[in-house]
């Protein structure tokens, strides 16, 4: 049996924090890592793509709205170990917040659910702790402090 093939070098993914008034917009994610759960909408940094790009490219493929990029929320190192205490997966994910500009949100590309979710419901929802973390912050960022 092979051994699936480890990573050389980290990957770059770029996630978004979409603000509706006092909403943030969430996505049910598709494909692995973390396959079912309700996140941010985003995805990998394509060679030659400014992470702004990607964040738009992302965010459209994704839900297909436009938005009015922001500035970077935070930066987050997401290291898995197998079984052996390799390194499995490396990424590197840049977190920006944004305001939504128009369209309908819709679940498309990787995403299987979106919807739009007020500060309370989002911390009932059981989202990764960095999710939820990086909302926090961009909803200080934006100037409405809970």
């Amino acid at each position: 049996m092979t051994e699936p093939s480890l990573p050389v070098r980290p990957h770059v993914g770029v996630g978004v924090v979409i603000f509706k008034g006092e909403e943030v917009l969430l996505i049910k994610r598709g494909k692995e890592p973390r396959k079912g759960e309700w996140s941010l909408p985003g995805g990998a940094q394509e060679l030659g793509e400014t992470t702004a790009d990607t964040a738009h490219r992302e965010v459209m493929e994704e839900t297909g709205l436009t938005i009015r990029l922001g500035e970077i929320v935070d930066v987050v190192n997401v290291v898995q170990e197998n079984a052996v205490g390799r390194i499995a997966y490396h990424y590197v994910i840049i977190d920006y917040v944004a305001e939504f500009l128009e369209g309908t949100a819709v679940a498309m590309d990787d995403a299987v659910d979106v919807k739009w979710v007020g500060y309370t419901k989002i911390l009932t929802l059981g989202l990764w702790s960095e999710t939820t973390r990086i909302i926090q912050k961009a909803w200080k960022i934006r100037g409405l402090t809970r």
